[in-house]
């Protein structure tokens, strides 16, 4: 009945002992006489000042317990308050089918690689919410902004090289993404660009998409894997006040998304909603109701 029942203010709880000793010692010092035959008149007084006595003490400690404001807790909740907002902005056009970016499987085309370790990037991400975009000849939002991770991973799975053209549109998917992210009130909005290849197929030049990232305030992360368009990559990130990472190997690539990882991190689960159920009301209720009759008693006299 009492589990998990606690007061909001404890320290009030410590003017009842106050209470206590200034009934004892500090009271005050009135003449005395002397009557006789007054054994009588005693007993017939002593069960109604018990009764007094004891509806005072009452009365003032179930008003202290009131105001010490006890209080159930019924449940934590985690709130999913807005954190970071992350779009995964990923290459798919036909260079992504060369081999040999995995020493330890040279079979694997890049692909292949990429996906795995984005599908790994997603799990850690768990309170985030996470946005896909694939580009080829033509742009393609494979998920929109989501905490779902597990359907995010399975789409990862099904998308595969040349699924929107075998060219590449990067500054079009580029500008698809900041799309997304525009009217996002998260604390922070991030763009992770993978690709291996120059710009060969987008309709929208650079200046506007760095212009447009630089007014809703995005940063974008770039990853430049074979021969990529280096230079234009990092002026991608300088100009968003992000980081440019260029990744020759398999373990390059986790490398660079662990760091991304550390770069970007979350506090979301700091933020939880602790629900209260408040009982001073009964305390307070029934301290009143000796009140009264504590008040009753002296004015019968």
């Amino acid at each position: 009945m009492f589990n998990n029942i606690t007061f909001e203010y404890p320290w009030v709880l410590a003017i009842i002992f106050i209470f206590i000793f200034c009934d004892m010692y500090c009271k005050a010092k009135n003449s005395s006489y002397y009557f006789v035959h007054l054994k009588i008149f005693k007993q017939l007084t002593y069960s109604t000042n018990t009764i007094v006595y004891i509806s005072k003490y009452l009365a003032l400690v179930l008003t202290l317990i009131a105001l010490a404001s006890p209080v159930k807790i019924l449940n934590n909740q985690l709130l999913k308050k807005e954190g970071i907002n992350i779009i995964l902005d990923l290459d798919t056009s036909g260079s992504m089918r060369e081999r040999g970016f995995n020493p330890n499987d040279l079979q694997q085309n890049r692909w292949n690689v990429v996906n795995n370790v984005v599908q790994d990037f997603i799990e850690k991400r768990v309170n985030d919410n996470i946005g896909l975009v694939v580009f080829g000849s033509s742009v393609l939002t494979a998920s929109p902004l989501s905490f779902d991770k597990n359907s995010q991973k399975e789409i990862i799975k099904y998308i595969d090289i040349g699924i929107v053209g075998e060219q590449t549109a990067m500054f079009d998917s580029l500008a698809t993404s900041i799309n997304i992210l525009k009217n996002s009130k998260a604390k922070s909005n991030i763009i992770i660009l993978l690709t291996d290849g120059e710009d060969n197929a987008s309709k929208i030049p650079p200046q506007i998409v760095l212009k447009l990232a630089k007014k809703y305030k995005i940063k974008i992360y770039t990853i430049g894997i074979g021969e990529s368009n280096r230079q234009m990559l990092r002026t991608i990130a300088q100009e968003t006040e992000a980081k440019s990472f260029l990744a020759n190997s398999k373990d390059d690539l986790v490398e660079v998304y662990n760091t991304i990882n550390k770069l970007e991190k979350s506090d979301i689960d700091k933020n939880t909603l602790i629900l209260k159920d408040y009982l001073f009301f009964y305390p307070l209720f029934i301290g009143i109701i000796f009140l009264i009759f504590y008040i009753y008693l002296k004015n019968r006299d």
